[in-house]
């Protein structure tokens, strides 16, 4: 059947990350067991840091912040996988595609405000720790956790409602195994012009500007550290910077590896295996990276694990 226009279409299909049927199960797998490890570790670093009063400070507020966001983050798309996996369907509605390329795009804007929000906080904290507190107050802190929910919301609002003023072919299947943007963009029949120069200013705008903040607050902070007399100074300086650089390293490099892997083999199929990075690897490893790092997450579940253990016995008595 050709393409045709029809502007009042019920549903998408998902090709998911392979059609070969005996690869389904270990994909069911692979993928439930990376979902379960991301959820579980995202939830104790959030249950370690609000059970321990030394961890009320600015790092590990953002922290339980970015935990909270990479468990929306990966619900938003592995669910939705697995179900179609199980009940052996490609099917995903319109208004949930919609729904979640809406959340996928929020969500991946909030990660990307929070690591330059704690880029500048790591800035502050070892190029004015004398005045750290003061900057760093709870009011800013609140108040930029709240820019960058508004600033996501609000790109995630205009992509969306940009999606939902085009008209689609009958040609419905998307490359992919989640409603992604620009996939979604590629199968209307209307123009997609104006669409698409929104997609790239605000790649730019949201994308490029967050990282250039990231690299300049770093670029500080290596001319304050390599300013320090004390070599102790620097490391312990230099190591609270590590997790959150593995970690910024990390989300950058898997994106650009997804853009260098789409531009290079122009497959779709490869842009969608590149992608399982960013959305599902990403924030699986982000619990490890700080927690084997982090000294007082290491000791803040410990004390956790002590407290449930001792509930646990007190509630079998």
């Amino acid at each position: 059947m050709g393409p045709g226009n029809d502007t009042s279409i019920s549903e998408f299909l998902l090709q998911g990350l392979s059609e070969e049927p005996e690869l389904q199960p270990l994909i069911f797998g692979l993928f439930l067991s990376i979902y379960l490890i991301s959820v579980l570790g995202n939830l104790l670093i959030i249950l370690a840091i609000s059970s321990d009063s030394h961890l009320y400070t600015p790092m590990y507020f953002f922290l339980s912040n970015l935990s909270l966001v990479d468990i929306c983050f990966t619900s938003t798309t592995v669910p939705k996988m697995l179900w179609n996996i199980q009940t052996q369907s490609k099917v995903i509605t319109y208004a949930g595609c919609i729904t979640q390329m809406y959340f996928f795009v929020l969500f991946t804007g909030l990660d990307n405000f929070l690591l330059t929000v704690m880029a500048y906080d790591r800035f502050v904290a070892i190029c004015h720790p004398l005045h750290y507190t003061v900057i760093m107050n709870l009011r800013l802190c609140g108040l930029l956790v709240l820019v960058c929910w508004i600033m996501s919301v609000l790109n995630s609002l205009l992509q969306s409602l940009m999606v939902l003023l085009l008209s689609f072919c009958t040609e419905l299947e998307i490359p992919h195994f989640f409603c992604e943007l620009k996939q979604v963009v590629q199968l209307a029949c209307s123009d997609t012009f104006v669409n698409n120069i929104v997609i790239y200013l605000v790649t730019v705008l949201l994308g490029g500007g967050p990282l250039a903040g990231i690299l300049y607050s770093y670029s500080k902070i290596v001319s304050c550290i390599r300013g320090m007399s004390s070599a102790q100074g620097k490391y312990k300086a230099f190591s609270t910077c590590v997790s959150h650089l593995s970690v910024v390293s990390l989300f950058y490099g898997t994106i650009l590896g997804e853009y260098l892997s789409s531009a290079v083999t122009r497959s779709s199929h490869s842009s969608g295996t590149a992608s399982v990075m960013y959305t599902v690897i990403t924030p699986m490893l982000n619990p490890f990276i700080y927690s084997l790092r982090s000294k007082d997450i290491k000791r803040a579940l410990k004390r956790f694990f002590r407290m449930a253990d001792t509930k646990g016995t007190i509630i079998l008595r």
